[in-house]
């Protein structure tokens, strides 16, 4: 992992097209700014990680599936 030290107005660049701009520190939060084009996607870590924990606990496993898809044709 790369550390930088940035001050209020500073920036970093990643890549050619992405700037992350400091915009305000106060106490323990630091807002940032995300120059990006709109075809990059941008997601808070804490929530990816929720609707990926989601997924697969909605996901069904293919031999449950087969089992389910089994069972309801008994009942037709």
């Amino acid at each position: 992992m790369l550390v930088l030290s940035r001050k209020k107005g500073e920036s970093i660049v990643i890549g050619d097209d992405i700037e992350l701009t400091v915009l305000s520190v106060e106490g323990d939060t630091i807002k940032l700014g995300i120059k990006a084009p709109k075809q990059i996607e941008i997601f808070r870590k804490e929530i990816l990680a929720s609707v990926q924990e989601n997924n697969e606990s909605a996901a069904i496993d293919p031999k449950q599936f087969l089992a389910l898809l089994q069972a309801h044709a008994k009942k037709e």
